[in-house]
């Protein structure tokens, strides 16, 4: 544990490489080449390389380093590293520390033993990291010491990506070329790039270690397979922004600091719905930045979590019954001199370049739904979308009332007079001040709401990278914006024609407009009716990938290839596969060898001592014990039937051959069957004597940490 007195701006960013600390120890001009190649891309020599890895390596040094390594992000959907030491070969019985610039900028990792979808076969091993410079390097502590991290792209020896960063820079690149196009049209000649700015609002769930270590499900799935509800859950909704138990609260304050170290912008902490369920939102920063930071928020998180006797769980639906986990993907663009492009002003109705933005992403969304679905497919999401707690698995956009009217206006008639002011809130109290009220209320169950001058997509689950999520956004939106520049490039008059399309966008796609509840089942049916697709499992939205529309969307940006797109579903398929078979095995292995076992000692205790009450007092009445005794042994064959079955199915899916087959053969059969099983398995749960079940149940976990 730290003093508590934290001093946040003097720790902020202590253990990163960052534009600071470069300024500082680099000549001026190698400042300014390395400068030169984060912003505009513009290659980097080979001698300005290595200055810069002497920089980095000394810096590192100070602070305790002895290795470094190459920080990637392969299809694991994780990170992966690879420690090397600083160490030379010894000469004279003594060693130098070095680290070149070829060291810094190229790396080699094994490219087939990571997920590859068939890009690389298990003979052809040879892949490169190569130096992502646009995001900072970082120390991490652990056990194993002091590292030098190095954020890389991980790629193929045919130059294809193997990872989740190459993608998501390809279009980043893609959506700041379009966005300047069309920010030229409007008159706009200072700004000349645009990023992708990028909070992603991370929920989760801490539980006691101990308890944890005790369930065999959260260690090997990540979730609870079994489970019965607790007798209070989270009806009372007295566990959203309530007070921070005091072991929580000292958990999140290392955890601040921790991640604050890292030069990581951790803004808020609070409890969330779920008894047990936290989240931690940051400060908005750089698309890629943002998604490397997340990948360290969670990894910190467990870390920090262990020190604490605790558990981290970022399953999205570690417990049944109540509220999943998600990561709430907040996106915007952001011109390098400041300007918001969804910033709609006092008066959006006559904001025509905020409008055009808006029109343009409306119809991204409706066009990609599919693809924008799949950019969120984990298989824990399953669980949780639709659930009546997340938002369903229907893409639709929340505008607000204010934006809905001027819509409408610009629909119906062609032009927008007017926008819905705010106005204030009296409360009612006087000793309360009057408030500025917004324009819009929020919606909780929209997927991809609006929400002020951002688009929140709050369809991601808590454990995935919000990489996939924001490389679709960036590309579809790319799209759109690249159709209209051709489109209003050419126009003679570019007043009417900006107008004509805002209006034609938004007649043609405000079929993906929705402002209502999505959770109710009416909503489903009137998204049927509108044509809205509703891809309900992860399995299914694997196909989205490799359609020809989505092929010639990436294909037409450089993002993916189609044979990039092609591995990708494979990969999808495989994951999900492996995922559902250790959920069915884990099943298995915990109903035979620890449930059925406890049962039966309970049943056999139960008989014992109804045969010894009859024997002491034959006039009493054993009729409850024996009720008891008849209504457990009976469950107790549903779930050996149900064991069985289990058994049976995932024998039969073992014998696929891995591919699209399997993995629907998993979805259709196995899933079902592992129902079946927990099902008695959560009734006996209620009623088996609690010394004799082998595991803390739901109320030992979520309620005491």
């Amino acid at each position: 544990m730290m003093n508590d007195n934290i001093n946040v701006t003097e720790i902020f960013g202590a253990d990163v490489f960052s534009d600071e600390v470069m300024r500082e120890r680099l000549p001026k001009k190698i400042y300014q080449e390395i400068r030169r190649t984060i912003e505009t891309g513009a290659n980097m020599s080979q001698a300005t390389a290595d200055v810069v890895a002497n920089a980095m390596k000394d810096w590192a040094v100070e602070r305790g380093a002895t290795h470094f390594t190459h920080w990637f992000q392969p299809l694991t959907g994780i990170t992966a590293e690879k420690h090397d030491s600083f160490v030379t070969a010894p000469m004279y019985g003594r060693t130098l520390l070095e680290f070149s610039g070829k060291e810094l900028i190229k790396g080699e990792a094994d490219g087939s033993s990571f997920p590859s979808g068939g890009l690389r076969a298990t003979f052809e091993a040879r892949g490169y990291t190569a130096w992502d410079c646009t995001s900072p390097a970082f120390l991490k502590e652990d056990a194993t010491g002091v590292i030098l991290c190095i954020p890389t792209a991980f790629c193929a020896y045919t130059g294809e990506a193997l990872d989740k960063k190459t993608p998501l820079l390809r279009s980043m690149e893609a959506i700041s070329e379009q966005s300047v196009r069309i920010l030229r049209l409007f008159g706009n000649t200072t700004s000349t790039r645009v990023t992708p700015s990028v909070g992603a609002e991370q929920e989760y769930f801490l539980v006691d270690r101990e308890k944890y270590l005790q369930r065999k499900d959260l260690i090997y799935a990540g979730r609870t397979l079994f489970g019965a509800p607790a007798p209070k859950g989270q009806e009372m909704e007295d566990h959203y922004y309530g007070t921070i138990r005091e072991r929580v609260g000292a958990y999140m304050k290392d955890l601040n600091i921790e991640l604050w170290k890292l030069g990581i912008p951790a803004k808020t902490q609070h409890n969330e719905a779920a008894p047990a369920q936290h989240e931690l939102a940051p400060i908005y920063e750089e698309a890629n930045i943002a998604v490397d930071h997340n990948q360290l928020v969670m990894e910190t998180m467990k870390k920090v979590a262990t020190r604490h006797g605790l558990q981290c769980l970022l399953h999205e639906k570690p417990f049944a019954g109540v509220n999943g986990s998600g990561k709430h993907n907040n996106w915007s663009l952001t011109t390098d001199d400041g300007i918001n492009m969804l910033n709609p002003g006092k008066t959006p109705h006559d904001n025509i370049q905020f409008l055009f933005v808006l029109a343009c992403v409306i119809k991204a969304v409706d066009t990609h739904a599919d693809l924008l679905r799949q950019s969120a497919a984990v298989v824990g999401n399953d669980q949780r979308l639709g659930g009546g707690e997340a938002p369903p698995a229907i893409i639709s956009i929340f505008l607000g009332e204010q934006l809905e009217d001027v819509v409408k206006q610009l629909v119906e008639t062609g032009e927008a007079t007017s926008s819905i002011k705010g106005g204030q809130l009296d409360t009612g109290a006087h000793a309360l001040p009057v408030l500025a009220k917004d324009a819009n209320d929020r919606n909780r169950t929209s997927p991809f709401a609006f929400t002020g001058n951002k688009f929140e997509f709050r369809m991601v689950g808590a454990s995935d990278s919000v990489a996939s999520p924001n490389t679709v956004l960036n590309a579809i939106v790319a799209e759109t914006f690249c159709e209209a520049a051709d489109i209003l490039e050419q126009a003679e008059d570019f007043d009417e024609a900006v107008h004509g399309l805002i209006k034609k966008y938004l007649k043609e796609h405000q079929r993906i407009l929705f402002n209502g509840n999505g959770y109710t089942k009416a909503w489903v049916e009137e998204a049927e009716r509108r044509g809205l697709p509703n891809i309900r499992s992860t399995v299914e939205t694997a196909a989205t990938l490799t359609t020809d529309k989505a092929v010639a969307l990436f294909e037409k940006f450089g993002i993916f290839t189609r044979a990039e797109l092609q591995s990708r579903e494979e990969i999808m398929y495989e994951t999900y596969t492996k995922t559902v078979n250790i959920e069915a095995r884990t099943m298995i292995d915990m109903a035979t060898k620890q449930i059925i076992p406890a049962v039966i000692s309970y049943t056999t205790e139960l008989a014992q001592s109804l045969n010894a009450v009859r024997e002491a007092c034959p006039e009493a009445d054993v009729s409850v014990q024996k009720e008891i005794l008849v209504e457990v042994s009976a469950l107790l064959a549903r779930a050996k039937v149900a064991l069985t079955a289990l058994k049976v199915t995932q024998a039969q899916g073992s014998l696929m051959e891995d591919g699209k087959d399997k993995a629907f053969y998993y979805r259709r059969s196995i899933v079902p069957a592992m129902e079946h099983l927990r099902t008695p398995v959560d009734e006996l749960e209620m009623l088996v004597d609690k010394k004799f079940w082998p595991m803390p149940s739901y109320g030992d976990l979520i309620f005491e940490v």
